[in-house]
């Protein structure tokens, strides 16, 4: 029982949050929003308060005869009556203009809060299937259970004023009766409260399958999918999956319905029950003389309006609960502790690369991992010089690579550039002087040109920087030959949008790596989408580039390692040989193995071909 009672109020505890943060989104709507709740919780007392007048002043009326003596007061509170009708209406459209603007402002605020924190995560937030499930209940929370905390507070808010108003109304009749209207409610209060806590716990359990189906959805409509999901005949099969996924989560979810309906239904009844026991000891009271038509006919609105607000009121509080409940989930992803960090006192970056970047007995394994990646690695990339990193899947290579960039720091050890450890300078400052192409480039989804100019956009390139770096990565021609030139939007995911072949689309991240001016380039597997010929072409344009920049290039093509300046071949998260071409060669080790039965298994090369091999160039 104590656990619970924690739990509920550490729930609880988010809802101030919430309420602040509303604040801070929208101070002027806010309190617009208000002001309108405390007069619509004022206007239904008043309502009632002038149905009693009404009644009373009509039996009177009634009694002395049609005058316009007799009917005149009569006449004026029907006005008044109307005047309050009217006042509500406005009010209540007044509130839905408010309401819609205060829901606007919230829900971008929000977003950005959960934008900005997705950036701002360590990179091994996204290697877990738990963070994974964090982010997707906060980003499903987030489109919905702030606004709907704020309307549940404001009807709490609204609900509290009419029911105090009507409270205030009853006493006169019975001190006790306020009592008996709480009573009344608490079994559905409890109803509405149990399943609350229910559906959370379901809907926390339930997450991986949801993200499932989600998964399973995207497979069955993702244009990407499309052409191997008809070739292999998929469609069945991921339909099946992703029905047999809802089948058990629509299942499980009837049942919580079906308890909560029970539930609900008893509480009902006892609030019937009790309901119908106190109006008829007033009914009873009329009988006998004690009380006025305009007495009964308030007693009986101000009693039936107060148990409905009642339930109302606790259903309320029932809602916040739950809606806090989820509210949790999204404080939770906004309150996780960044990791890779600027240091408290970051010293500068040097302006040029003097001596290289340097692995000094690093040590690493993935957060939660027990499989150690790197072991006492010594690594050394000389300053202006083009490294080539070989070796086997699962060598560790882009592990590299994601050290290099601080994705993730050591476990023990330091990578040094310039003798400095990276730790010490800042994170921005410090990703500022590297420049990579990934295996796998995203696919931006805008202009050609907006696609380059991702690559720097704090250097706020102009046009000619845009065309330099695309002539540098070779697709200027490609771009040149599209419908608008650096203006054609890409992809088929928008109207009027341009697609690129898989090496075009590789080009043009390269262009966007060769943008910015950093004094690093790091590229993984960037020929993976060319043909031999383009190829062979790109090294010498990117020769030319990286003339005086550190150059690290992760690569399967032996064709592409053969030209670098230092060769390293990984093994199983080890440096096993270094050396250049010739050296590698020479040493008859696993790189020279591999040189050769890559040649042997070459086909008899054309005499086009035959020159192309003498450049270096593999056949493909």
């Amino acid at each position: 029982m104590t656990s619970k009672l924690q739990n509920l109020l550490e729930q609880i505890s988010y809802l101030p949050r919430a309420l602040r943060l509303v604040w801070t989104a929208a101070r002027l709507w806010t309190l617009a929003w208000t002001v309108l709740l405390i007069v619509q919780g004022l206007l239904p007392a008043a309502s009632v308060y002038l149905t009693r007048l009404l009644v009373d002043s009509l039996t009177a009326t009634l009694g002395a005869g049609a005058s316009w003596e007799s009917v005149q007061p009569t006449l004026f509170l029907g006005l008044m009556m109307a005047g309050v009708v009217l006042l509500t209406e406005l009010i209540s459209s007044i509130n839905g203009w408010v309401g819609t603007a205060q829901a606007e402002l919230i829900r971008d605020h929000f977003t950005a809060m959960v934008h900005e924190k997705s950036v701002a995560v360590d990179h091994a937030f996204f290697d877990s299937p738990d963070e994974h499930d964090r982010l997707a209940r906060a980003r499903d929370d987030l489109s919905s259970r702030p606004l709907a905390v704020l309307e549940s507070s404001g009807n709490l808010i609204q609900n509290t004023i009419t029911l105090l108003a009507m409270g205030a109304l009853l006493i006169p009749y019975g001190t006790w009766l306020p009592l008996v209207l709480l009573l009344s409610t608490i079994p559905a209060f409890y109803a509405v409260l149990r399943f609350n806590l229910r559906y959370h716990d379901w809907w926390k359990r339930s997450t991986p399958d949801r993200r499932r189906a989600q998964y399973y959805d995207l497979l069955l409509t993702s244009s990407e999918v499309a052409t191997e999901l008809r070739l292999f005949d998929l469609g069945a099969y991921f339909q099946m999956a992703f029905q047999a996924l809802r089948k058990r989560l629509r299942s499980e979810r009837l049942e919580l319905c079906k308890g909560q309906f029970l539930a609900q239904l008893g509480a009902g009844l006892t609030g019937v029950l009790i309901s119908c026991a106190v109006i008829v000891w007033m009914v009873w009271r009329a009988l006998e003389g004690l009380v006025t038509l305009g007495d009964l006919a308030l007693f009986y609105q101000a009693f039936n309006k107060g148990q409905g607000l009642m339930h109302s009121l606790l259903g309320n509080m029932g809602q916040i609960y739950s809606h806090t409940l989820f509210l949790g989930n999204m404080f939770e992803f906004l309150d996780l502790k960044v990791q890779i960090k600027d240091p408290s006192n970051p010293i500068p970056v040097p302006p040029t690369l003097k001596e290289g970047l340097r692995f000094h007995r690093v040590k690493f394994r993935y957060p939660g991992s027990k499989q150690v990646i790197f072991e006492n690695l010594n690594l050394m990339f000389p300053a202006g010089q083009i490294v080539a990193i070989v070796g086997p899947n699962g060598a560790g290579k882009s592990t590299l690579i994601k050290l290099l960039s601080r994705y993730y720091d050591p476990e023990s050890g330091c990578i040094e550039l310039d003798g400095r450890d990276i730790r010490n300078f800042s994170l921005k400052e410090f990703r500022r002087q590297i420049t990579t192409l990934f295996q796998w480039p995203v696919r931006y989804l805008t202009t050609v040109g907006e696609n380059v100019a991702l690559g720097d956009l704090e250097a706020m390139p102009d046009s000619a920087d845009i065309e330099a770096a695309a002539r540098a990565a070779g697709v200027h021609d490609v771009i040149t030959r599209l419908p608008q030139g650096y203006d054609t939007p890409l992809g088929r995911g928008f109207a009027n949008g341009t697609e690129l072949s898989g090496g075009e689309w590789q080009r043009l991240a390269l262009a966007r790596a060769f943008l910015r001016r950093a004094q690093v380039l790091i590229l993984d597997e960037p020929t993976s989408h060319l043909d031999s010929w383009a190829e062979a072409d790109w090294f010498d344009r990117f020769r030319v580039l990286a003339n005086g920049r550190t150059s690290i290039i992760i690569t399967h093509r032996f064709t592409i390692a053969r030209q670098a300046d230092l060769i390293y071949v990984m093994d199983a998260g080890m440096i096993v040989e270094s050396g250049n071409h010739e050296e590698l060669l020479a040493q008859g080790g696993l790189y020279a193995q591999s040189w050769l039965s890559q040649v042997q298994a070459s086909p008899r090369p054309s005499k086009r071909s035959r020159s192309a091999l003498s450049a270096g160039v593999r056949l493909t």
